[in-house]
């Protein structure tokens, strides 16, 4: 089987395709993957590190304000657009997929519409429960979007027939990971309970603020904090924080920059504190661990927030907004998180219930469908 994935730009887009590619390698040892992404976006690095085939092709996004220099950008972007198309043309000829799937971002739109004009089975996944600007062009071109909040079958009227729920592809790769049996992580004792607050493998300026302010209480809970700041923050964070007292003396709360191994974190997480992005919510729903969602207001149509709201509604989460974030009201509800172990559990049992630890198979059988149905018609 030959496989094109295309999708780009950030994490939340490529790591969805690279799930798949690998759950698609474990199944099928002779399958024949190529990526199509831009050379600018993350993808140029992540993917050839899968050692999966790689090619960029050329492409800008466009920009939804109407002065002068934007109306510009987006005559450069729209001529673009269609000299990808021709690329995406030619690239299609040449590898001959069986398959296209696209996972969002700008670069999928040329690859993804050439290939369904071209007759090949080509389905799009969407992340977020807003749909978003490419996938919104794509629907009516395409042959299946897969979907991770049903919240998105009421912004595709006309087109429900091509919705098919998955779940992120995420989850699947996080919920088959096994639970490493240790007595500690970063030196907090995983018998006692842990809340992680992180804001994005970047940090989160205003959460780190709230943080801040919240520490000279935060400290001294019943509760262990591990506290995330993003690396350019954590030198400055960590000054702030000495000055109020020395991390030496607050063992139960503890700072680092990054982390790298976030699964086996979050198996030992009680609760969390973090941005509300498509990712986050499909590993805290697979592992069912309670959150305070604090949704980023600088993404496109607000989308963190509905995402938060999918699981708020469901009660599954807190939700708190950017704008009324405080470090004493960010202590008050981390407060009444760590502090009611039975809400806790009623939580985590309700997040569970909208995770989805078959999210990859899901989304490939689709494709296999789609595959299956074009040879018989």
């Amino acid at each position: 089987m030959r496989v094109l994935l295309t999708g780009g730009g950030t994490g939340g887009h490529i790591y969805p395709a690279l799930a798949v590619a690998r759950r698609l390698k474990e199944m099928d040892a002779d399958v024949t993957l190529l990526y199509i992404g831009t050379e600018r976006g993350l993808e140029s690095t992540l993917v050839p590190k899968e050692g999966i085939a790689f090619q960029a092709i050329e492409i800008e996004g466009f920009k939804r304000s109407f002065d002068f220099d934007s109306l510009k950008y987006n005559l450069k972007s729209a001529t673009l657009f269609l000299t990808s198309i021709k690329k995406a043309k030619d690239i299609i000829r040449d590898f001959k997929p069986d398959v296209v799937l696209g996972t969002g971002g700008y670069v999928s739109a040329p690859i993804c519409y050439a290939a369904a004009k071209a007759g090949i089975p080509t389905v799009v996944h969407e992340q977020n429960s807003f749909l978003g600007l490419t996938n919104k062009f794509l629907i009516r071109y395409i042959d299946r979007l897969a979907i991770s909040f049903k919240d998105i079958y009421k912004q595709v009227k006309g087109y429900e027939d091509k919705v098919v729920f998955t779940g992120n592809p995420r989850a699947q790769e996080v919920a088959a990971q096994p639970l490493q049996m240790i007595d500690a992580i970063y030196n907090l004792e995983v018998t006692e309970p842990i809340v992680l607050i992180f804001g994005g493998s970047r940090g989160a300026e205003k959460i780190n603020e709230a943080v801040v302010a919240a520490y000279p209480q935060l400290r001294n809970r019943s509760y262990q904090v591990l506290f995330v700041t993003g690396p350019q923050h954590y030198e400055e964070i960590v000054a702030q924080l000495n000055a109020h007292s020395p991390l030496v003396r607050n063992p139960k709360f503890v700072v680092k920059p990054y982390i790298h191994n976030m699964v086996e974190v979050l198996r030992h997480t009680a609760a969390i504190v973090s941005r509300s992005g498509a990712t986050t919510i499909a590993e805290i729903t697979v592992l069912g661990i309670p959150s305070i969602l604090i949704p980023s207001p600088n993404v496109t149509d607000d989308h963190q927030t509905q995402n938060a709201m999918s699981l708020v509604d469901h009660q599954a989460a807190t939700l708190l907004q950017e704008a009324d974030l405080t470090g004493q009201r960010l202590l008050d509800e981390i407060d009444t998180l760590m502090e009611n172990k039975a809400a806790r559990q009623a939580m985590s049992e309700r997040a569970r219930e909208i995770g989805q630890p078959h999210a990859t198979d899901q989304l490939i059988q689709v494709m296999l469908d789609e595959i299956k149905k074009k040879r018989t018609e």
